[in-house]
């Protein structure tokens, strides 16, 4: 019997070889592109927060100008509708309404 090739048993060792190694190859891709989408997702992530706290910091800037910056001296029928508007969106109680409304015209 001549022999031409590495024979059934060769050809078995080859081809677990090859299995192998593209086995190890598509882990190792399979492994970057993982940790590729872990560091875009972590990026997101940071960029998020930083947004957030960016619009924390801008709110707490605008309510610290707010709260510093002089009441406007309104009259006595804008602030009635003032109250008026915020017992009509529900914000104050028929109760609420009538103190705060007894209180500026006591003023």
């Amino acid at each position: 019997m001549n022999r031409r090739g590495p024979g059934l048993l060769g050809a078995a060792a080859r081809t677990a070889v090859v299995a192998g190694t593209a086995s190890a190859v598509s882990g190792r891709v399979q492994r970057r592109q993982q940790a590729r989408f872990a560091e875009d997702d972590s990026e997101q992530m940071a960029e998020e927060q930083m947004r957030q706290q960016m619009q924390m910091q801008a709110a707490q800037q605008q309510t610290a100008q707010q709260q510093a910056a002089p009441a406007p001296a309104d009259d006595l029928i804008g602030q009635l509708e003032r109250l008026a508007e915020l017992k009509k969106q529900g914000i104050l109680t028929d109760a609420e309404f009538e103190a705060q409304k007894a209180r500026l015209l006591a003023e």
